[in-house]
């Protein structure tokens, strides 16, 4: 069970949380959405989420959360997350690079600067 938690906002997760949220809710974030009320006492609507370490509540409106969806790359036209998706993330959550791109970059950038 994680010892700490944090309420953020969708935009200010890093990318490997983001990552694994992906994972853990590939349906989309729309359905899972939980309320609850802040310290000022409005209602907000968040996304949870845990890691060993952290339970997020990640803010988001039931808008807000079919339109992350709909802006991602991630996510096809029905809003299901890529089959291939998973297999782009080692276990850290972090995307593999594509060595060969970035040879290919590296050697364009080159022909570039001569």
């Amino acid at each position: 069970m994680a010892s700490k938690r944090i309420v953020i906002d969708y935009e200010k997760l890093p990318e490997d949380v983001v990552n694994r949220i992906k994972i853990e809710y590939p349906d989309g974030f729309e359905e899972n959405l939980v309320t609850f009320t802040n310290a000022q006492g409005a209602y907000v609507s968040a996304l949870p989420f845990e890691t060993e370490e952290i339970y997020y509540l990640v803010r988001m409106t039931e808008s807000e959360a079919r339109q992350i969806i709909k802006d991602d790359d991630d996510y096809d036209d029905t809003g299901k997350l890529r089959d291939d998706f998973e297999e782009d993330i080692n276990e850290d959550g972090e995307k593999y690079l594509d060595d060969n791109m970035d040879e290919a970059e590296n050697i364009k950038d080159d022909n570039y600067n001569v």
